[in-house]
């Protein structure tokens, strides 16, 4: 009998997470082995899971499902898992590497399917997001390519979070305190983040942060 496979969920509405579980108890082949309800605690699961299939929300606070999928290892299997079915949500976690992408109408049932197809080496839509996908990646797309950023792409989940708490006013005691880490850390970080964004000093920063709708 082959091992199940081992899951783990990524939302920030703990019901809704529950609510997976539930559903997916009936499958014997598969195992909930962890859940995270924000990007920090997802990509540090993640890591030390080591899951088969990651279920992925889209929308998050702190950058949502493209920023856990750009803070672990590309060959990790994602399926997104969403309310949202508007191309661009889409499109761009599909770009940042995920498998697949179902909504959360979905049936318990069809929803186990979906990850035994992702595990299995599947690509999996449902028809019209199928379409989204095709036609963006052959040039026909409506939606327009998200714009890229070099200096925003290039900070780690770490470093973005320090830049969010920065563009609220946070004093780096403040910063240490909310992150559970050392002041030294977060004015390491903080100097990455200036450096990568190009940015003089804080105000600067601030004022960069703010023309990106970070905060």
């Amino acid at each position: 009998m082959s091992e199940p496979c081992r899951l783990f969920l990524v939302d920030d509405h703990a019901v809704f997470r529950a609510g997976v579980r539930a559903e997916l108890a009936a499958a014997e082949d598969m195992v909930v082995v962890g859940e995270a309800g924000g990007v920090a605690e997802a990509v540090a699961g993640i890591r030390a899971t080591t899951p088969d299939v990651v279920l992925l929300d889209v929308h998050m606070p702190d950058g949502g499902g493209v920023s856990v999928l750009r803070g672990i290892d590309r060959d990790v299997i994602c399926l997104a898992l969403s309310v949202s079915d508007a191309a661009e949500d889409v499109i761009a976690v599909i770009r940042a590497g995920a498998r697949g992408y179902v909504t959360k109408t979905i049936s318990g049932a069809d929803l186990a399917d979906a990850v035994r197809r992702v595990a299995g080496g599947d690509a999996v839509f449902s028809p019209r997001l199928a379409g989204f996908v095709l036609d963006s990646f052959t040039g026909r797309s409506p939606v327009p390519e998200p714009a890229l950023d070099p200096e925003l792409d290039s900070l780690t989940p770490r470093e973005l979070e320090v830049l969010r708490l920065l563009a609220r006013g946070y004093t780096y005691r403040e910063i240490a305190q909310e992150l559970v880490i050392s002041i030294k850390t977060v004015e390491t970080h903080a100097s990455n983040v200036l450096r990568k964004t190009q940015q003089s000093n804080r105000n600067a920063l601030t004022r960069w942060a703010s023309r990106r709708h970070i905060d």
